[in-house]
């Protein structure tokens, strides 16, 4: 049995109105105790943080954004930092998204100065890598992993990952409702931590790397039962509080 503690992070994409949030983050801190093994956080929208920071504070639950600048402050409009994320008591920030790169052109380079940023601001990563069904079907799965995390281990450093966190996230399984079988996802786990065990064991073996592919409450226990799985970056599956509170059971 694994000794890191299990994660679970849900991923709100952009949903939710202010009266459908707050009854969904009633729920969820309703259903997760400071008993609990499993760690558990939320990312809303922007707009919706500080409606998270009201009804979750003092709770065993956590939250955090979608995404940051690299920059501290400055004329980047429409742009949020890592300060201000900080600020409204976000303790995470997703960095890396398949949606970010695919849909804002976000190059392995940008997240890796966004995960530096985070760390630089007091927040805590979680970095995002996987490939795409045209990459898998190439078997490029490896290659493109690799890339990806080599892109941050470069510019940052193994021992970063000391505070930080992973998710891979298979794009093909992504709101697809495809999901990657349990043995897959464990596959590219166990690849993504001895890849970074040949620089550091101690961190490989300590850092947390979560699943990120339509992971849901009837197959969450299957996936996070692998041994180099220790959790899950939820979608969907996250705006329903019961659902997700089914995965965060699973962690536990």
């Amino acid at each position: 049995m694994s000794k890191r503690r299990p994660f679970v992070a849900g991923n709100w994409k952009m949903n939710g109105s202010r009266a459908e949030s707050a009854a969904l983050l009633d729920g969820v801190k309703a259903g997760v105790s400071n008993a609990s093994k499993a760690e558990v956080a939320v990312c809303p929208p922007f707009i919706l943080i500080p409606l998270a920071a009201e009804k979750l504070a003092g709770s065993a639950v956590a939250w955090g954004g979608q995404n940051l600048n690299v920059n501290k402050s400055g004329a980047f409009t429409g742009e949020i930092s890592g300060p201000m994320l900080k600020d409204f008591g976000c303790s995470y920030v997703i960095v890396g998204h398949s949606e970010r790169r695919s849909l804002y052109g976000e190059s392995d380079a940008t997240v890796a100065e966004k995960y530096g940023a985070a760390q630089a601001h007091g927040l805590i990563p979680i970095l995002c890598v996987g490939e795409t069904l045209a990459e898998r079907e190439g078997n490029q799965t490896e290659a493109v992993v690799a890339r990806q995390l080599d892109a941050v281990l470069a510019k940052h450093g193994v021992a970063s990952l000391k505070n930080a966190i992973i998710a891979y996230e298979p794009v093909w399984a992504i709101g697809t409702g495809k999901t990657a079988t349990p043995q897959q996802a464990q596959d590219v786990h166990r690849f993504i931590r001895e890849r970074i065990a040949k620089q550091d064991k101690g961190v490989a073996d300590a850092v947390r790397i979560l699943y990120g592919g339509s992971m849901k409450g009837s197959n969450a226990g299957e996936l996070i039962g692998q041994p180099d799985i220790d959790g899950g970056l939820i979608g969907g599956a996250s705006l329903v509080a019961d659902e997700f509170l089914a995965i965060c059971r699973a962690a536990d």
